[in-house]
């Protein structure tokens, strides 16, 4: 009797146990079967949208901006599940959201976010982390809301970050995603290419990679000549920094490309290293986080310069909710500029007026930069 109930229990486990290998397997399969990586140079000059017609002209004054969105999940008390830290008394911590709290929660992030990067009034903006159909944004389509606003503005997207559904964390699923950059310009774009950058191919972290790409638009300028405008989105989560170096090497080699032809070129965006030397600016009570790397002028092609701030912070840690003065902060978010670009001024912004919009929309904070191009 007793060897009958142990068997039946065996039976049970066995079961269950098959059945958990064939679930597991099944979706490892599932996910592996819709993983694809979109490939090099992808032409998007036809994609453009309501592209405008004018040209730019050297020895006037235009203004960019750059404004990493985090689709619409950032508010001050979300924290995100990839992202660990140490505050400086040994206490570990990590994030724990996957996705927005709500539809309505990405919805005001995003049109808070729209606001902000309206009130400058931009010649170009250079947008990232944008979805158009994702469960971590509650299938919001932000590009088209960015649209919808700048309707004055060609446009142009690139994808970055394109999934299946990650049932990732268990109790909380990161889900499907399809989501990248997009590129705004009151000016005539002649031409938008997608470039792919390397990334980490590792398994299982090539599915929660993103699709790493920068986006080169191409400005026509009066006279001859053009204005390069590069959007970029560089990695994050790099342990021993090998593929950010990877990435920076092919950025260079583009760089040094555009200076031979003696090209206007502007690099913005998200660039997750410390570009305005403020590894160590900001009060917190965190340690420096392993993901912040520096980025020096030494390591760029001949030429180039940063176009950045560290009166202001551009990005604060998400390992846990904002609190002023106790999360790390520093600015990862700016420009690179080519030698015959003059700098009129670099702004992080954190108010507008008397408003305080400190982290307020994103995890982010925009970047408004006043430039001209030199005859």
């Amino acid at each position: 009797m007793k060897r009958n109930i142990f068997m039946k229990f065996l039976l049970s486990v066995l079961i269950l146990l098959g059945l958990l290998i064939f679930i597991v397997g099944g979706y490892i399969a599932y996910i592996s079967i819709q993983f694809y990586r979109l490939p090099d140079q992808m032409d998007l000059t036809s994609e453009i949208e309501t592209n405008q017609t004018a040209s730019v002209s050297t020895g006037t004054s235009y203004t960019i901006t750059t404004y990493n969105i985090g689709f619409g999940a950032y508010t001050r008390d979300f924290s995100f599940f990839m992202d660990s830290g140490e505050m400086l008394d040994g206490t570990k911590l990590a994030g724990t959201g996957s996705k927005a709290s709500s539809k309505d929660v990405v919805l005001t992030n995003t049109n808070g976010a729209i606001s902000i990067a309206s009130s400058f009034d931009a010649d170009f903006m250079f947008f990232q982390e944008v979805d158009i159909d994702a469960t971590r944004s509650h299938h919001v389509n932000q590009f088209q809301m960015l649209k919808d606003t700048f309707t004055g503005y060609g446009s142009t997207f690139a994808h970055n970050f394109h999934s299946a559904f990650l049932f990732y964390p268990i109790f909380d699923p990161h889900g499907a995603t399809e989501a990248g950059i997009a590129t705004f310009s009151k000016y005539q774009m002649s031409s938008s290419i997608r470039y792919k950058l390397p990334i980490d191919e590792s398994f299982p972290w090539k599915f929660f990679d993103l699709d790493r790409c920068i986006m080169i638009s191409r400005i026509p300028v009066v006279g001859g000549g053009e204005l390069v405008l590069i959007n970029v989105h560089l990695s994050a989560y790099d342990e021993g920094g090998l593929i950010r170096m990877q990435q920076l090497g092919l950025l260079n080699t583009i760089l040094e490309e555009e200076a031979a032809l003696n090209h206007y070129v502007i690099v913005g965006g998200d660039f997750n290293h410390d570009i305005a030397s403020s590894i160590h600016t900001f009060s917190t009570e965190q340690k420096v986080p392993e993901w912040v790397y520096v980025l020096g002028q030494d390591q760029l092609s001949e030429g180039y310069s940063f176009a950045s701030s560290n009166t202001n912070p551009t990005c604060r840690s998400t390992d846990m909710a904002y609190e002023p003065g106790v999360n790390y902060t520093v600015t990862i978010d700016g420009f690179i500029i080519s030698s015959n670009v003059s700098i009129v001024s670099v702004n992080n912004i954190v108010s507008l007026g008397a408003e305080d919009v400190n982290f307020l929309y994103s995890d982010h904070n925009c970047v408004v930069f006043e430039f001209s191009l030199n005859a």
